[in-house]
């Protein structure tokens, strides 16, 4: 089977504060970096050596061209990339903060990949993929964006490989919260894995137990095999259908520069070690010090690794 991962999502371009601790508004200095949940990951498995295929729309700007720039640093996949001459590339801002998540702010509303359609699938023969990740991001974006993610979920189904979803809950982007709980957890019901961080389990199913909120996933839908909370430095615990489970050590951060990407880099270990025919324990374990990693970093996917790398930084670190 081939081992290539196909994703879908918005590729943005953010302007990160070179001052620590002043608020976004009397910031005057910035860094910018290519950036996006699904960019993230792509990154973070070309770097693993897994051909990764990203497929969106952004707009025929400067922005975008920074952003091609990039996917071609990092040798991804940008066939199925297409490019608009009416909708501009998304695009934020990020404070440096010494402790804490950053502020953020977003300029990416009618922006060029929330105008991606059903048809941006009619080329993809999702045979060719092993896997394909997807956030709640994307389905936040429009209704279209929501059509397209539920018809490449279904088209998993149908071609039967692995789809992972991280709900990445970004409330902003929603009408109100309970559509965007009733939304992301009727497409969580049509993926095989489920990712969803700690405080994003409490949203989505009222519990803040991870056993609990593993169960409430697995038990409502037919397609749901496994179950990954994300615990933060903590590390993870997972449930799969056959009622096996349990809790993985995370590894101990001993600076945290950034905590944007850190989800991601998670996605990126996990998705890595299935692909490499890992167990479970060994994939979580992976993904766990990419996590890690991706936090001691300034940058949304600058800390994480190559194989040489990780695999240092585990055998040293390791608990």
């Amino acid at each position: 089977m081939k081992n290539k991962v196909l994703t879908i999502g918005e590729p943005m371009v953010v302007f990160s504060s070179n001052e620590m601790d002043k608020s976004l508004l009397d910031s005057n200095n910035f860094t910018t970096f290519a950036s996006g949940a699904e960019l993230n990951v792509a990154t973070g498995l070309e770097r693993l050596g897994i051909e990764t295929t990203y497929l969106s729309k952004i707009g025929n700007d400067i922005l975008g061209d920074k952003i091609l720039k990039f996917f071609k640093s990092e040798k991804i996949d940008t066939k199925y990339i297409s490019r608009s001459n009416k909708w501009q590339t998304g695009f934020y801002f990020k404070q440096r903060v010494s402790s804490g998540d950053p502020e953020i702010f977003y300029y990416r509303k009618k922006s060029a990949a929330s105008h991606l359609q059903n048809s941006a699938l009619a080329k993809i023969q999702f045979e060719n993929y092993r896997l394909i990740h997807l956030t709640g991001i994307l389905a936040a974006l429009s209704p279209q964006t929501l059509a397209l993610t539920e018809t490449a979920l279904n088209s998993a189904i149908e071609d039967k490989i692995i789809s992972t979803f991280d709900p990445n809950i970004r409330l902003p982007l929603w009408k109100d919260k309970a559509q965007m709980v009733s939304t992301l957890n009727g497409l969580s019901k049509k993926a095989k894995i489920i990712l969803p961080g700690i405080n994003e389990g409490k949203i989505l199913t009222g519990s803040s137990d991870p056993e609990e909120i593993a169960s409430f996933y697995l038990q409502n839908s037919d397609i749901t095999n496994l179950v990954v909370v994300k615990l933060g430095e903590n590390g993870a615990y997972f449930k799969d259908k056959t009622g096996s489970d349990g809790y993985i050590k995370g590894y101990h951060a001993t600076k945290i520069l950034d905590t944007v990407g850190a989800g991601d880099g998670f996605a990126v270990g996990l998705i890595s070690g299935l692909i490499d025919n890992l167990n479970i324990r060994e994939s979580i374990k992976r993904a766990c010090a990419i996590g890690s990693l991706a936090i001691q970093a300034y940058g949304d996917n600058d800390g994480y690794p190559n194989m040489s790398e990780l695999s240092k930084y585990m055998k040293v670190n390791d608990n």
